[in-house]
């Protein structure tokens, strides 16, 4: 998902092992793996389980994209969190909830805190390219696991980066599947790690259908999500991405 889930296949043809041992190439790895889980616009449905020891709360949700920018999400189950919502375009971002009946603008202050009650940020959800623009690339390795070639790419922020962590590391198959993304703090501590559980094939492409997100030093705490359909390059209204349609859902 973008929700992400914020997703074009821009998929990178003849990708060799040795062009990928520069900065460079390990940039192209990571965007790669960006637009193809996103695309040039996606409609998806999926389901979120939130675990706590003593708990579990889920959710099916509606997602739309388009482009790097724009994203909307919508919860359709359970019915009393039905109509709940978020929108981002470009770098804002804005949430709704109809038993308030109030459109909230999330300021950057709050980026971090937690989006609908689970383990992924609202910066998680606002802005996937992040991790391509605010980075510098650096391939650490490879692997070969059941005849796929995974990278190992770590991600430094830009000296003056608005962003939370320290630095990022993803391994990425050769088909641009996610298979794990660590994030560590500022003192170079592990915080936590969306890791992948299911790889499926859905639209015609192969991506991670179903995974979790970890709290290092709460293991129990955990997030799941599973996208249960996904449509890719269709055409879909910029009216979707409206505050109007956010409140009032017509498209």
């Amino acid at each position: 998902m973008r929700y992400s889930t914020t997703i074009a296949a821009l998929l990178l043809a003849g990708f060799a092992c040795h062009a990928a041992e520069t900065t460079t190439d390990a940039k192209a790895i990571v965007r790669a793996a960006v637009d193809h889980w996103r695309g040039l616009s996606s409609y998806s449905e999926m389901s979120m389980l939130i675990h706590r020891p003593d708990w579990e709360r889920s959710m099916t949700m509606q997602a739309w994209t388009k482009g790097d920018e724009k994203s909307l999400v919508r919860v359709i189950e359970p019915k009393k969190d039905r109509g709940n919502g978020t929108l981002t375009d470009d770098n804002d971002m804005w949430t709704f909830s109809p038993k308030v009946n109030r459109v909230i603008k999330i300021p950057s202050s709050m980026m971090g805190q937690s989006w609908m009650g689970s383990d992924f940020s609202n910066k998680d959800v606002a802005r996937a390219d992040d991790i391509i623009d605010q980075y510098d690339h650096t391939l650490l390795g490879s692997e070969v696991v059941e005849g796929v070639t995974v990278y190992e790419i770590q991600a430094i922020p830009h000296e003056q980066a608005a962003v939370v962590w320290g630095r990022e590391e993803l391994r990425i198959r050769d088909d641009y599947v996610v298979l794990e993304h660590r994030f560590y703090d500022q003192d170079g501590e592990l915080v936590k790690a969306l890791k992948t559980l299911e790889i499926e094939e859905m639209s015609g492409r192969t991506i991670a259908s179903r995974q979790r997100m970890v709290k290092e030093d709460e293991p129990e705490e955990w997030t799941e999500i599973e996208v249960l359909s996904v449509e890719y390059e269709i055409d879909i209204r910029d009216s979707v991405f409206t505050l109007s349609n956010l409140r009032n859902p017509r498209d």
